[in-house]
């Protein structure tokens, strides 16, 4: 059987079209980012944050699923990037691009979904895990695929995985996106 190949959402194809044009190399898989679509969706009220705002790529496939109720706040250290991606989003009073450090996401928190894709995710897990609302999820991905326990990245230990996949708030699983890669999804307890 075929599959057909799936619609990328049109402010998808406009975000990654601005990566393109800008020489930007790290956007969201489209595997990931149906994941996030779905995580948007699945909050139709919440509020929805993402770190590492990037090209906006990321941002686009959270904003297919963002409820008419919802908000959407991103944060990307580097101005012009950041600029780009508010140029994308400038039609919709849902969304909030930020420019600079990704505790600036403090003041919208508690978040309903999460997508730590740049600063937060290595240097302060914890916080991360702290600005999620009872039932958000946190969203992670560029993980390489572990047959390992504890599960390891180059020959050693994967801490960042380890500490999600142990942490005693959220729990956590590791999601295979690609047969190369994977993610890991967490919902915080209430």
């Amino acid at each position: 059987m075929i599959m057909a190949e799936r619609a990328v959402p049109s402010r998808v194809a406009i975000a990654e079209r601005v990566a393109s044009e800008t020489g930007f190399k790290k956007s969201c898989i489209p595997e990931v980012g149906r994941l996030l679509g779905l995580a948007a969706t699945a909050k139709p009220h919440g509020v929805i944050a993402e770190s590492g705002t990037g090209a906006g790529v990321g941002t686009a496939w959270l904003h297919s699923g963002l409820g008419a109720g919802a908000r959407l706040v991103t944060v990307e250290r580097d101005e012009e990037p950041a600029r780009r991606a508010a140029r994308v989003f400038a039609d919709d009073d849902r969304v909030s691009v930020l420019t600079g450090d990704w505790r600036l996401l403090e003041r919208y928190a508690p978040f309903d979904v999460f997508f730590c894709d740049g600063g937060g995710k290595r240097d302060d897990p914890e916080r991360v895990v702290e600005l999620l609302a009872p039932g958000g999820l946190l969203i992670l991905d560029d993980f390489t695929p572990s047959p390992h326990w504890p599960p390891r990245f180059g020959g050693e230990v994967d801490e960042l995985r380890l500490f999600c996949l142990t942490h005693p708030t959220p729990d956590a699983t590791e999601v295979l996106t690609t047969p190369d890669s994977s993610a890991i999804v967490a919902a915080r307890r209430s």
